[in-house]
């Protein structure tokens, strides 16, 4: 765990050589939660290599239609009637992103909103892929009582001023973001990275209901692809994961409770590296993933019951980097 917020700083030879070159901590505010919602505000902080601020930029954008929840992000229409449209900034948005980790706090949303707002303007976000903090501090163990911006703002002594303002939640981020990432440096931790697909990889069918997510402003990503059946697994069952080894394929993994990851997207690695996904749990579940192991759910309630393993998303996501060939595979 890295609890320390006096974690020194890996030195020059230190720093550990496979993390990316550049971030681009990035906040917006939006209509709304919804797949049609729009944004109406954004603002981008770049850092270089070790969490450097380089610059900053904000701009508002006229969603041409109602801005939503003007009690949260207080932008009336009359603000945001003269703002351009986001053909109209999307181009320098696009230099702020290209070539940098995208990272967000809840960092699904903030993708998924992006990557619509560039398809209707009939563009690609330059973003390969994305860090979510609620998964990094999970991953440093940081002793966080939830995973409100504010809380992870607080554990590092950054001071927020406007609240659901795009350009200080962004500068709050890139504050908080930067202890963290020389604290994963320090401890040799592998960054949680996530692929962002392009958009044409995605469904237009209704996205199916998944619940809040415990991140910034209450804001709950939803998948954009159907429920679908997965084919067989092809593997038998090794058995339980055991703690501190490997991922074996065969294996029957349940999820429970929110992800960051869209849902979908995790069983398809999951299912991709060779592991049943199990849409229930029984004695013969090898494995539960699930973000709130503390929770009453039918699932981690018989997870008690039976003894069967639990790691957390982030752990998961690490785990399936190695995952075991099947014997005789």
């Amino acid at each position: 765990m890295f609890a320390d917020r006096t974690t020194a700083a890996p030195s020059a030879t230190a720093w550990p050589t496979a993390y990316p070159e550049g971030y681009a901590v990035v906040d917006v505010e939006t209509t709304g939660l919804a797949r049609h919602d729009r944004i109406i505000s954004a603002a981008v902080y770049r850092l270089d290599a070790r969490g450097e601020v380089e610059d900053h930029w904000y701009t508002l954008v006229n969603p041409e239609r109602d801005p939503g929840p003007v009690w949260i992000h207080g932008l009336t229409s009359d603000v945001l009637e003269g703002a351009p449209l986001f053909r109209e900034v999307a181009g320098e948005f696009a230099e702020r992103l290209d070539g940098r980790v995208l990272v967000a706090h809840n960092a699904v949303f903030d993708w998924q909103m992006i990557a619509r707002e560039y398809a209707r303007a009939q563009g690609r976000a330059p973003v390969r892929q994305r860090l979510c903090t609620i998964a990094l501090s999970k991953e440093l163990g940081l002793p966080l009582p939830n995973h409100k911006l504010e809380t992870l703002a607080a554990h590092f002594g950054v001071v927020q001023r406007r609240a659901h303002h795009a350009l200080d939640d962004a500068r709050v981020l890139a504050e908080a973001f930067r202890p963290s990432l020389t604290a994963a440096a320090a401890g040799g931790v592998r960054l949680p990275l996530h692929e962002c697909l392009p958009l044409t990889e995605w469904s237009d069918a209704p996205p199916p209901r998944i619940g809040p997510q415990g991140g910034h402003g209450g804001r709950g990503p939803a998948g954009w692809r159907p429920s679908r059946k997965r084919p067989a697994c092809p593997h038998p069952n090794p058995g339980r994961y055991q703690e501190g080894g490997r991922l074996k394929q065969g294996m029957r993994v349940a999820f429970s409770g929110d992800t960051s990851v869209e849902r979908d997207l995790l069983e398809d690695r999951a299912t991709e590296a060779g592991l049943h996904v199990a849409t229930s749990l029984s004695r013969l579940t090898s494995l539960l993933v699930t973000n709130d192991p503390d929770s009453g759910t039918s699932k981690v309630v018989r997870a008690r019951q039976y003894g069967t393993p639990v790691v957390d998303e982030a752990a998961f996501g690490q785990l399936l980097r190695d995952v075991e060939p099947a014997k005789g595979g």
